[in-house]
């Protein structure tokens, strides 16, 4: 097995009195999906904010390539080739799909405008490699269906450098069709053998799909991991549920 591109060892992030991660430690591996579960309230937000720069650990390491890493901006966690694609996917609706592409990096000739024929064939062609065929780049990305949207976020994640790529519940409000053209996009990317994924979901059927390791998340802290051969389907849906940790605890609130 490959070494880590990204570790995790015993993060703890405490906003004031709250311990919203309570010493979390996780590998993320080139060429894997890493799929990173658990109930809302888990700290599944908190843990790819600060691996994207958005929150600083209290305590606790981040390692790239194993050497520890301090991320003091989202800019910081993106030059170390961290891309994250939020649920709102920062895409500007009324913009084209290239000027969505390179928002922010857009490519500038010595006059001073911007190289539109190259950006739309990097655009095309980026989004091509990972399954979508756009014969109009320059269209607007409101005409766009969702799953293809996510597409347009990963792609440009990737081009710009990811080599972990965190993606926020990229399937949660779609249907079922641009559910499974999203996940076909995520073994797409996996086939390349160099990034590796952290694929953040509420959905346990989605997760076996295209999930290579697991993570599973309760009141901050890792209550299970392994292989997905490792884990029965019993097994996970009781992690998903906050596992022996969470069941105490709802019966000690219930026993009020």
């Amino acid at each position: 097995m490959a070494e880590p591109y990204l570790s995790v060892r015993g993060l703890v992030k405490r906003f004031g009195p709250f311990t919203a991660l309570a010493g979390v430690d996780l590998d993320v591996y080139p060429g894997e999906v890493h799929a990173l579960l658990g109930d809302n309230g888990a700290g599944k937000s908190t843990l790819i904010k600060t691996l994207a720069g958005v929150h600083q650990p209290t305590e606790g390491q981040i390692l790239i390539e194993g050497k520890p890493t301090e991320f003091r901006s989202p800019r910081d966690a993106s030059a170390a080739g961290i891309g994250t694609v939020y649920q709102d996917l920062a895409l500007n609706q009324l913009l084209s799909v290239t000027r969505n592409f390179f928002m922010g990096r857009e490519l500038i000739s010595p006059l001073g405008t911007m190289r539109t024929k190259e950006m739309n064939e990097i655009a095309h062609n980026e989004m091509l490699k990972i399954g979508i065929d756009f014969s109009d780049p320059t269209q607007a990305v409101g005409t766009m269906s969702g799953g293809q949207r996510q597409t347009l976020a990963i792609a440009r994640a990737i081009y710009f450098g990811a080599k972990v790529l965190i993606l926020d519940e990229p399937t949660s409000a779609l249907g079922q069709k641009q559910q499974m053209g999203v996940l076909k996009t995520i073994k797409r990317v996996r086939q390349r053998g160099d990034i590796a994924i952290i694929f953040i979901t509420h959905n346990e059927i989605h997760s076996r799909l295209v999930g290579d390791r697991f993570t599973f998340l309760a009141l901050g802290k890792v209550i299970g991991a392994g292989a997905s051969e490792e884990i029965s389907d019993t097994e996970m849906r009781r992690l998903m549920s906050g596992g022996a940790e969470m069941g105490d605890l709802k019966q000690e609130l219930a026993s009020i």
